[in-house]
Parts: structure tokens; sequence; C-alpha cells
């Protein structure tokens, strides 16, 4: 980070009980003039229902001020679960095609839960059409998407908020105004992991096309393939034409909240270990995966990605570990506890009501505040805590440990920009060819 984001962290976050003020926001990057009144309605379509979807779709229609107009998703099932599931003042429209809400000017914003490789996409697309957006995590399925993304917020001046809602709970917040204002002295290294027992997804088959499902508009901007039985709604995560893999699925929180611990943004060297373990079957991704980040300043960042093992770390499915001169925190979604370098617990300030962090919804309270502010931001300018310029860049380490997993090499990053540095083999992953006529620009 710039000193200037430095001074904009401490100034906006806080620590209650450690000496810092408490505001509640994390540093904005960049602020977007506000469009209408504080207490205006904003009228939200919500695209990609299944799972992660219907959190979106649940909170923007209680959402103080904001409405859902639109519901939609390519399976009918799918839409008519959600329809029913959806409880408001206003019953919103059921569309297949995401392009009948960009085409309807009385939508203020879509809310984007799809598939990965819809991500960047769809969201370039609802920028062009003038609507703020509210994307799940990795914001692009390669780094080149994350580029575009940024740009195309940049030229049309949009809301962009990434869904890395830890940013936006209060102990989060808390903890990272703490070790900003040196309650561990300097922090030099970060563990963070993530640990689940997921199953194997077989040897799918061709099988005929669900009679609900619209399969070609599912697929969009991917490279086209026959449909296979053990693909939809979930399973695409493992396969590369699709999803990112684990580090990019849930990697992208707890190494996002690493880059904001250690104030650092792009790296000197990546390097992965990991494999495919646990199953012989069609999973395209190790399901144990350690990658290591090393940056400027002597600093490291290490994930450490268990799928197909739920081994804990700190009694905790995920989370991070900070690592300072002066002490450590451990920290997840459910708060952190504060040591000093002889492991004596000295604060703990843990959410009465845990989550277990592994499930495939991921609704907790943070996700609603984050989605309030995303709704502050379009109705007020309110700063953003996840605004896409700088969130994309916590994903773009996420798509670095993929792509050195992927050549076998140590990277080395320019850390200035982010970009590859000499390497052979591994440039071809920095983007991906697109189905006819979906080729993203600006």
């Amino acid at each position: 980070m710039t000193g200037v984001d430095r001074r904009d962290f401490l100034k906006h976050a806080g620590a209650t009980g450690l000496g810092i003020a408490v505001s509640g926001t994390l540093p904005s990057w960049r602020s977007v003039a506000p469009r209408m009144s504080a207490n205006e309605k904003v009228v939200v379509a919500v695209i990609g229902l299944n799972g992660r979807g219907m959190v979106h779709a649940q909170n923007f229609s209680k959402a103080a001020n904001s409405e859902v107009a639109y519901l939609c998703d390519v399976d009918s099932a799918v839409l008519s679960k959600a329809m029913s599931g959806t409880s408001q003042g206003r019953t919103p429209k059921a569309i297949e095609d995401f392009r009948r809400a960009l085409d309807d000017r009385t939508v203020d914003a879509v809310s984007i839960a799809t598939p990965d490789h819809w991500h960047a996409p769809m969201a370039i697309l609802a920028l062009k059409a003038g609507k703020h957006v509210y994307l799940e995590k990795p914001c692009g399925h390669n780094p080149r998407e994350g580029e575009l993304l940024v740009a195309a917020q940049a030229k049309y001046g949009k809301q962009v908020q990434q869904g890395s809602q830890q940013r936006s709970s209060p102990r989060t917040i808390e903890a990272l105004a703490a070790i900003r204002g040196g309650i561990i002295g300097t922090p030099y290294m970060v563990r963070a992991w993530y640990a689940n027992t997921r199953g194997s997804i077989g040897r799918g088959k061709q099988a005929p096309v669900p009679s609900t499902l619209n399969y070609d508009l599912w697929q969009g901007p991917a490279e086209r393939t026959p449909y296979r039985d053990n693909v939809i709604h979930y399973n695409w995560h493992w396969f590369r034409r699709w999803g990112t893999g684990e580090v990019c699925n849930n990697g992208t929180h707890e190494i996002d909240i690493a880059r904001l611990a250690l104030g650092v943004d792009y790296p000197t060297h990546v390097s992965s270990t990991g494999g495919r373990y646990h199953f012989a079957d069609d999973w395209e991704f190790p399901d144990t995966q350690e990658v290591t980040f090393e940056f400027e300043g002597g600093k490291t960042i290490i994930w450490q990605g268990q799928s197909c093992n739920g081994l804990k770390l700190f009694d905790r499915g995920r989370g991070t570990a900070i690592y300072g001169t002066e002490g450590s925190i451990v920290l997840d979604r459910d708060g952190y506890l504060l040591y000093d370098v002889k492991q004596k617990l000295m604060k703990e300030n843990i959410e009465s009501a845990k989550g277990t962090g592994v499930d495939l919804t991921g609704d907790d309270a943070a996700t609603m505040t984050h989605m309030e502010n995303f709704l502050a931001g379009i109705r007020t300018g309110a700063p953003l805590r996840a605004p896409i310029s700088d969130a994309a860049r916590s994903v773009l380490l996420c798509h670095l440990g993929n792509i050195s997993q992927y050549t076998g090499q140590k990277l080395t990053v320019d850390a200035r920009t982010g970009k590859l540095v000499g390497e052979t083999g591994a440039a071809k992953y920095w983007s991906r060819t697109y189905a006819p006529n979906w080729t993203p620009t600006v």
C-alpha cells in the first residue's frame, strides 16, 4: 500500500480497547460521487441464484432503501426456488437472460453470484450499461480479466464492490487497525488457511442437458464443450474452463486479509506446491496446496489450502495468523486473539455465535454489512470497503498461485505492477480464449 493508503486506513479504521478510535470503515482508494439521496431506493438485479446468490437476493430485499427488481438464473428450477424464497413488498421479475435487466433503465445495480468464468465479462457489460456492481470473488477468471474490470470501473465511474465481506466485519476492522497501530510491532509474516472435507466429484460422462437449464447461456464466455453430468451446479469450481480452484474460491478471503495486515500490494516472488491426493476423479486443481508470496521488505504470506482434509489450524477451519516482532494475532470471521511474543493471551474478541466458515452459502452478519456499505456507496458516495481497484490485487495473488502450480515455476513478479517478469510458459495463463462474440472489452 502507498503511504496515503496507510494514513487513510489509520484515519478511518479503529480498534476498541486498543487506544485507537473506531469509525467502522476500511480505507477507500477511490470514491464515486453520489447519484441519489441518502434515503432513495436502490433497485437491484440479482444474477446467479444457486447457493450464494440466494444470500444476495435475501439481503438486498431486506436492506433498507433497497429493492430486488429482477432475479436471474439460467436454470428455471433454481429460479423458481429463488422466487419462492425471496420476500419483499414488490415481487421481482424472474428472467433467464441477465441482459434484460441491463436494458432496464430503472435498475441501478446488479449483484453477481454466477460461476467464476462469468464474473468479469458480466460485470463489464453491467458497467457499460450504467449499472453499479456487487461482485462475488474472485473478480475474474484470470489476471487479465482483473485488469479489464479495474479499467472499466475507472472508465464508467460506477461503484464496484467485491464480495470480500470480512473487510466489513467490525472485529476484523478492529484487529487490522490495531496491527496498523503497532500492537504486535512490525508484522512480517501471515499464515492463511482453509480446511474442508470435500468428497469426490467422480468421473463425469456426457449426458443430455436438463430441460430446465439453458446450457449455452450458462457457458457464456467460455469455450463450448458438451454437457457432462458432474459439473453443474457446484463442481464447476474444480474445472479450469469455468473455475479457479480453492485458492481463488476460498483463499481469496484470507489472502486479502493477510495483504491488508502486512500493508503490501504485489509480491516479488510466488511459489506453489501441492497436488490432487484424495481421489482419482475429474478434479483439475490441487486439493492440497501451499502458496508462498514473498514481498519487498522481507514480508511473507503463506496460504495453506486443504480441500479434502479438514484438520484445523489454531482450532479453526479457516483464518489468518499474523506474526509480528512483538506479538501475534489469530483472526477469522468470528473475531481474534491477541498474543504477546511469549504466547500469553493479551486480548480476546470473539463473536458468541460462531459460524463454521466452510458452508457453501457463507452467510453471516458481515455480508449484510458489506452489502449495506455498497448501497451507501451508491446513494451517498460513501467509501467502499472492498473497491475493485484494490480488491483485484488480492485476487491477482491467488491467480499467481495457480500459475505457479500449473507451471511448476517460482514466479518472479514486478512489485510495482504485479506483472510477470521473464517467465517462460507462465504468460499463457494470464488470459484465456473466449467463445465467439464474448471477449470482454472496456
